[in-house]
């Protein structure tokens, strides 16, 4: 599916996004969105990664240039220095969540434009950015720069720019027309469709979807899934998730009320649809919480394990800006293996009803904030 056109604004500006997959694609799905967003308002982007095996489905036509506004470039470009003497300069530089960006491509742009540091009109604006967190440090570091003091970019700068969920941070990512989108899918109430359209037979039982890592609580999950007054059916998507559920039915008794639909891969657009869908949305990472988020519905957030337990005080904080009950924070907590219960087999499921209430509210306020991108092309724009 193509992207979604917008105006374009008043100074469109060329951009190098850089992303290095580290796993799951998060990196690339987050990289992806941002560089597609700004596109569709006008401006032009390079995107540099190092892996992008997984725009074949997420973004299809990505790799083929049949993207409007959006060129995909192998990481190892950047570094040849004889293809970097015939690239236009870029006005913006963009490392996802801090990768690097090669010292010959740095180098490349520093001989055809005059030394780096030898005029201020000359720099791109460097963004370094960061990964989501509701955790306080965010709204203290939104913003930040960082002189750089050795190599071709001596002279430069570095500006630290965090998505977040309050006005004191970058915000969210969300296309300028992903509301009324939305609002068209539920108002035409198109899950029958979307369910259709995917080859899944629906009898009008409880949607959930499930996009995990390995949670341990999954089983735990199914069973009270299975004890609800009603039928579900729970769409699993394709790769860890799919595993993992493989994995969960083997230690629990025949499932008698829930249904299992694997999926195929899908687009980010068609992932979207899917939040919209359910009535339950298991999400993992960064980039499917945020639509969670948007979508409005009761999501269970699995949040990506740091060494040191470090994820729990994440979770905390993301918890506290949902203003979440002391059962949703319960759940959470049990999901994510950070619960000092001694097991999970006791998890309840959540009263969707009241949760629901909890993430519509939450959304409100989000959407109050400025989207990302609309940020972060003014906070350029002051920067130039």
């Amino acid at each position: 599916m193509q992207p979604h056109n917008t105006l374009p604004p008043l100074q469109p500006m060329l951009w190098d996004v850089f992303c290095q997959v580290i796993d799951n694609f998060g990196d690339i799905g987050v990289c992806w969105r941002l560089s597609a967003d700004l596109a569709s308002r006008g401006h032009a982007v390079r995107l540099w990664v190092d892996d992008s095996s997984a725009l074949q489905w997420i973004a299809p036509g990505a790799l083929n240039g049949d993207w409007p506004g959006v060129q995909v470039l192998p990481w190892a470009l950047s570094r040849d220095a004889a293809m970097l003497t015939k690239l236009t300069p870029a006005q913006v530089w963009v490392e996802g969540f801090g990768c690097n960006i090669a010292t010959e491509f740095i180098a490349a742009y520093a001989y055809s434009t005059g030394t780096i540091g030898n005029n201020e009109q000359l720099h791109p604006v460097w963004i370094n950015l960061e990964y989501l967190s509701a955790e306080a440090y965010v709204e203290r570091s939104h913003g930040l720069t960082s002189p750089v003091m050795n190599g071709p970019a001596r002279g430069g700068t570095k500006h630290f720019f965090y998505p977040g969920f309050s006005e004191r941070t970058g915000g969210l990512l969300r296309e300028s027309d992903l509301m009324d989108r939305q609002q068209a899918f539920f108002q035409n109430d198109l899950r029958a469709q979307w369910l259709t359209q995917h080859g899944i037979p629906w009898a009008g039982e409880r949607l959930v979807s499930l996009f995990c890592y390995e949670p341990g609580a999954l089983s735990a999950l199914l069973a009270q899934l299975d004890a609800l007054p009603g039928p579900t059916l729970l769409l699993i998507t394709a790769g860890r998730a799919a595993a993992a559920m493989q994995a969960a039915v083997k230690k629990i008794l025949p499932l008698r009320q829930v249904r299992l639909s694997y999926l195929a891969t899908l687009t980010q657009v068609e992932y979207d649809q899917l939040l919209w869908t359910c009535d339950l949305n298991c999400v993992r990472g960064e980039d499917s919480v945020v639509r969670a988020i948007w979508a409005g519905k009761p999501f269970l957030w699995q949040i990506y394990p740091q060494q040191d337990d470090a994820h729990r005080a994440k979770l905390n904080a993301f918890l506290d800006t949902l203003n979440a009950s002391d059962t949703l924070r319960e759940i959470h907590h049990a999901w994510n293996n950070t619960s000092d219960r001694q097991s999970d087999a006791s998890m309840h499921l959540i009263d969707l009803n009241e949760w629901s209430q909890t993430m519509q509210a939450a959304r409100a306020r989000m959407l109050q904030t400025a989207d990302l991108v609309t940020q972060l092309v003014d906070f350029v724009l002051k920067k130039r």
